[in-house]
């Protein structure tokens, strides 16, 4: 039986921990980090995100400001409004809400975004420090698997880890931070051969595909930490993962819920990014 990796209460310990040191930088520095989130369209999905990070930045004191456009935004427009935002000093981070609508040219927008309040680690100029290992920020989520495993007291050196999903977002950063920390690292992806193999020779099993249900315990070996990315609806329409987790649970050593696992360690390592960004910013040495 499967020992849970609760992402909710290790996210709130992440959060305490800040909102203490916001305080601190509060009263002995008066800086208070500022985060503007950019939302184009009427997106539900994205509505909600948006709205547990408004709620998260208060919960521990950043100052958070939402620029919500409207779909027929041009691309001039919406660049105007990210450049409008580099040069505001009260604004620490800029969060632009994915996906865009239309025909708005997201990288490019991304690419606008100064790299010291790329709050997400999007930005080309991020990504290569991602892949050189001297960065400031790391992409929310894989940071926050990161993070659960140093919590749960899983060290990934020498271990056999395995990538489902190639994406920018989550897959190739994953695997490159898994690489950092001295494991062994497979990246699978739609065009892999051999999938549940390669899956069964996995010590740490990441999936962020977005099927339901799509690990099976077939592809698991007995033993492994298994986390699951994925925020998927059932043919019933109930929040799943990637990850079929009643055959999994039974055999795997650690595994990660849905709800209630990886996505709360996003929101968490958002409002940690933005911290760094306020201290960089304030003169402080991160």
């Amino acid at each position: 039986m499967a020992q849970l990796m609760d992402g909710k209460a290790i996210s709130e310990a992440v959060r305490k921990r800040i909102r203490q040191e916001i305080e601190a930088l509060q009263e002995e520095q008066g800086i208070t980090p500022g985060l503007a989130v950019v939302l184009v369209g009427e997106d539900s999905a994205s509505e909600v995100y948006v709205k547990n990070k408004e709620k998260a930045c208060e919960e521990v004191g950043i100052s958070f400001e939402l620029f919500r456009l409207s779909a027929s935004i041009t691309q001039q427009e919406l660049e105007e409004t990210i450049c409008s935002l580099n040069e505001r000093e009260d604004i620490d981070g800029i969060l632009l809400q994915l996906p865009l609508p239309g025909k708005l040219d997201s990288d490019r927008v991304v690419s606008l975004i100064r790299p010291d309040k790329d709050v997400d680690a999007f930005h080309p100029e991020n990504i290569g420090h991602i892949m050189r290992g001297d960065f400031f920020f790391l992409p929310c989520t894989p940071a926050g698997i990161m993070q659960m495993l140093r919590e749960s007291g899983i060290n990934p050196t020498g271990k056999r880890c395995v990538m489902v999903g190639r994406s920018d977002i989550v897959g190739k950063p994953m695997a490159m931070l898994l690489l950092h920390a001295d494991a062994t690292v497979t990246i699978c992806h739609s065009k892999t051969e051999n999938l549940a193999q390669i899956c069964r020779e996995a010590d740490i099993l990441v999936s962020a595909v977005g099927k339901a249900g799509f690990i099976t315990s077939d592809m698991v070996c007995p033993g492994a930490v298994v986390i699951d990315v994925g925020m998927n609806r059932n043919a019933e329409g109930k929040l799943c993962g990637d990850v079929d987790f009643e055959s999994v649970e039974p055999i795997a050593s650690y595994i990660t819920p849905v709800p209630g696992g990886v996505g709360p360690m996003t929101v968490a390592m958002l409002l940690q990014n933005t911290l760094v960004a306020a201290k960089r910013h304030g003169g402080i040495t991160v």
